[in-house]
């Protein structure tokens, strides 16, 4: 463990208590010699006072004024020497003007959270509070930085070469079906001992729904229907940017739950697999004036909100609040986290949860260049880690395609998502659908972006999973006690003739056809494939689209799943196998639609039921293209040519196939058409076809090809 060295000499005392001027850097409680560094940073109070427990009693064991000389600029920093700091927790108390209409909270009265807290308590154990948690409910612990990270460092995976994963802590293992230990239910160990189930799968990447602190119940209420708890599930509500959530450890009651996340990241990394956070920087849990006071507002509202000329709250979170993420005191805080969780926690990646917001002004115009994008872009220690926005926000600014991206940023790509879903289903959108399938170039290539710009999803957590995007039409959303009013009503969903599940053999067919079409089409997308924690085995949410609340199986990922819908499995498995075994489906830079290496044929070529000639009318809904593998990676690889025949249409079709050079011929990878297990094989046995001039491919049904 490193302890700064800091002059151990006292020049105060208070009660019994030794102190001296701290160091105003860093932010928040760092161990020195003999004692604690205290710093925080308020522009706007008159006074800080430090106040101490002792981990877990309801009431203070002192209250220590800094001195008017431990106060440098604004901040308020101190040495606490001889403290008992494994059993501390600490908050602070600050003196100002409370005048709401001038942008001032300041209440001496109420105990406020350090915003740089590494440890938070309150939380320690999920869905339970202490019985004084009326009192007092978030207190800032220390964090000891002692963990044996051995040779481990960042994975620096390629982006188009990622196979993202995005999951929910809780719900992976939660259900009572996950057969991991029964105090591993539902944490990072419980993800820990799911490794072998993730190389099983075949990602390369896991994206974490939010992991910081949050108060899962935040706004809980009961189910008017059912009077079951509905609870602030998903953690969009950040309490505390710097710890992670002690209610998803195991060991989070004995304040162990960073070596625990330090441990699963570990585990991860020895087996290939990224991780991503996914991190709320556009509003904190404090919410409107009608919200709890826990830190920022009490510590300088002014400073880290977006204020009307009125003092009420800028909402273009949706949330109640927004983060003034470019003030530079505020955009300092966010890079500090990000470092820190680059650092100390090895975190290779940050998906930022409406990143717009973080383009946007104090007055919540959009910035041309926005300081704290650009910082994040260039800076030093973040230079290996994956940066991804959410381009859009609450307040109707959309930025698929022109987010300010300074040559680092990808984007979870919106377009893709409502493009693929539409021509599933059957619209007639070829020529879009072509844009989407090579990374949307028609998005990027304009800035000299590359595919993996494009996070290519077809569902995530907010909307339908894949088995109720081909069960549902409509949204199901009664269990969240809001009258079915929340949640997207533009779903692009098609419940294949019947809505809910059905004993219907046919639709059943149907709807299992449909999921293999689209993480079919998903895995020859260029640009970076991400899938929804439970598709790979057809997880329903039961037509819930905004299962945010809920704490149970809408959101609990069913285990029996696995036997149920084997072969859904074993078809996600082969395609991502397929996908990593074919370097012609990850090129870094978009296609020319020309042969730049001498091949005889263009990078890609479109085809329809006439081999080279596409059907580009407004009522096609059938589209081939072909991948020459001699054009693998801009030419670096020598790989197979692909083809692949998509017929939305609900009549079958023969299919023309372009023949192929040096006597190479077509071998068959997926027909879903075909019955399990024949509608795919493995990557490198795949069948020789029988007729190397035609395919016959079935209504609503995909095909790809292997020439080699």
């Amino acid at each position: 463990m490193l302890i700064e060295r800091i002059d151990t000499h006292p020049t105060h005392s208070y009660q019994v208590f030794k102190l001296r001027r701290g160091k105003p850097f860093p932010f928040g409680a760092t161990l020195v010699s003999g004692g604690v560094n205290f710093s925080i940073y308020s522009s706007h109070a008159t006074s800080c006072t430090l106040v101490l427990f002792n981990k877990h009693e309801p009431e203070p064991m002192v209250e220590i004024a800094f001195p008017d000389e431990f106060r440098i600029g604004n901040v308020y920093s101190m040495v606490v020497f001889n403290l008992d700091y494994e059993n501390l927790e600490y908050g602070y108390r600050f003196d100002g003007m409370f005048n709401p209409q001038s942008g001032h909270w300041f209440d001496r009265s109420k105990i406020l959270m350090d915003p740089y807290a590494k440890i938070i308590g309150g939380r320690d154990v999920w869905g339970v509070k202490p019985d004084w948690d009326n009192i007092y409910q978030h207190r800032a612990r220390i964090a000891f930085d002692d963990f044996d990270w051995e040779e481990d460092r960042l994975l620096e995976i390629p982006p188009e070469d990622q196979i993202i994963y995005e999951m929910h802590v809780r719900s992976f293992t939660r259900h009572p079906s996950s057969r991991v230990k029964e105090k591993h239910k539902g944490t990072f160990a419980g993800i820990r001992d799911k490794v072998p189930y993730l190389k099983e799968l075949g990602v390369n990447a896991i994206e974490l729904m939010p992991i910081f602190e949050f108060d899962e119940f935040e706004n809980s209420r009961p189910n008017p229907e059912i009077g079951e708890m509905l609870l602030n599930y998903w953690g969009y509500s950040t309490v505390g940017f710097f710890a992670p959530k002690a209610g998803y450890a195991a060991t989070g009651r004995f304040g162990m739950q960073v070596d625990e996340l330090k441990a699963l990241v570990k585990e991860l990394h020895k087996n290939g697999i990224e991780v991503i956070l996914d991190v709320v920087f556009n509003h904190t849990a404090e919410g409107n004036e009608n919200g709890p006071t826990i830190s920022y507002r009490g510590i300088d509202n002014k400073t880290y909100y977006m204020l009307t000329p009125e003092g009420y709250y800028f909402n273009f979170s949706g949330c109640g609040n927004t983060l003034n993420c470019n003030n530079p005191i505020v955009r300092n805080i966010v890079l500090d986290c990000l470092r820190y969780w680059a650092e100390e926690y090895h975190i290779d990646g940050f998906r930022f949860d409406l990143a717009s917001i973080l383009g946007r002004d104090p007055w919540g115009y959009p910035l041309a260049n926005p300081p704290l994008l650009e910082t994040l872009a260039f800076d030093p220690i973040l230079a290996k880690c994956k940066l991804i926005a959410e381009a859009w926000d609450a307040g109707g600014l959309y930025q698929v395609g022109s987010f300010p991206a300074y040559g680092r940023w990808a984007e979870w790509n919106g377009k893709y998502r409502d493009t693929i879903r539409k021509f599933l289903k059957g619209d007639t959108i070829v020529g879009e659908m072509a844009q989407r399938l090579q990374g949307s170039p028609d998005l990027y290539a304009w800035e000299g972006r590359g595919p993996a710009t494009s996070i290519n999803f077809i569902t995530a957590h907010d909307g339908f999973t894949l088995m109720d995007l081909v069960s549902y039409n409509g949204k199901h959303n009664l269990a969240n006690g809001e009258g079915n009013n929340d949640g997207s009503n533009d779903n692009e969903s098609w419940n294949c003739g019947w809505e809910d599940s059905t004993d219907d053999p046919g639709i059943n067919a149907l709807r299992r056809r449909q999921i293999k079409n689209a993480i079919a089409m998903l895995m020859v997308s260029q640009g970076v494939p991400m899938i929804l924690m439970g598709d790979e085995v057809g997880r329903t949410k039961q037509g819930n689209n905004n299962t945010y609340c809920h704490d149970n199986e809408l959101n609990w990922l069913d285990w029996t799943l696995l036997e149920t819908n084997a072969d859904l499995f074993k078809f996600f498995k082969d395609c991502i196998a397929f996908r990593k075994a074919h370097p012609v489906l990850r090129n870094r830079w978009h296609f020319q639609n020309k042969d730049y290496v001498g091949s005889g044929y263009a990078d890609i070529t479109w085809h329809g039921v006439e081999a080279w000639n596409a059907d580009w009318s407004d009522s096609s809904r059938t589209l081939a293209f072909m991948l020459c593998g001699k054009h693998a990676k801009q030419g670096t690889f020598e790989d197979n040519y692909i083809y692949v025949a998509m017929n939305m249409h609900w009549e079958v079709h023969w299919f023309e196939l372009p023949g192929l050079p040096d006597c190479r011929q077509w071998h068959i990878f997926a027909n879903t058409g075909c019955p399990a297990p024949n509608d795919c094989y493995q990557p490198g046995t795949e069948p020789l076809l029988a007729d190397q001039s035609k395919i016959l491919l079935g209504d609503r049904s995909l095909v790809i090809l292997v020439g080699k």
